[in-house]
């Protein structure tokens, strides 16, 4: 292990159905324990606000991308129609801001679609030179998976935590060491 990776241990809880997991996510945090994810074979409504996540700053991300895109637009088929290249088209003048809308708008549209993906693939973490944690391969399959790190709970003791798992549902607990940089 070189000295910029951590090892982080998890206990992991496997679930066979997803209100049980939400009772069992509930349960768990009425008694003070940190919920570090949950991983399901598909979307859970409301899933995010169990375990107190905040909602994303993707969109003012957007908005951002998408204002530069437009300014920078505007001004390059300013500085061209106007400075650089300047052409009297139909009657129009050299910058004729209402010509420009359709390719402004589109270019802000491609700015922040792709500086959404940018952002949501590095703010995830999901860069093609990373390794993807798993914590259960059956979590993309059929089972509901809570992984809840032990560094965060110093304050509960580990077979608390397991004997809360397996009394709110989870038909097996298992224990993850999770390599980080």
């Amino acid at each position: 292990m070189t000295k910029h990776e951590e090892t982080h241990k998890f206990l992991v809880g496997i679930f066979n159905d997803e209100d049980i997991l939400i009772g069992a996510i509930k349960k768990l945090q009425a008694a003070g324990v940190k919920l570090h994810d949950a991983y399901t074979p598909y979307p859970v409504h409301h899933l995010d606000e169990y375990l107190g996540f905040k909602r994303s700053r993707l969109s003012k991300a957007a908005f951002l991308f998408g204002a530069t895109g437009a300014i920078l637009a505007a001004t390059f088929q300013s500085y061209v129609m106007g400075i650089d290249w300047p052409m009297i088209i139909g009657g129009k003048d050299f910058i004729a801001p209402p010509s420009f809308v359709p390719v402004t708008f589109e270019f802000a549209v491609l700015c922040a679609s792709l500086g959404m993906v940018a952002t949501f693939l590095v703010s995830n973490g999901l860069l093609p030179w990373k390794k993807a944690v798993m914590f259960d391969p059956r979590s993309t399959d059929d089972k509901f998976v809570l992984a809840i790190n032990l560094a965060d709970n110093k304050k509960i003791e580990e077979a608390k935590i397991v004997e809360l798992l397996k009394a709110n549902g989870a038909e097996e607990v298992n224990t993850k060491e999770i390599k980080k940089k």
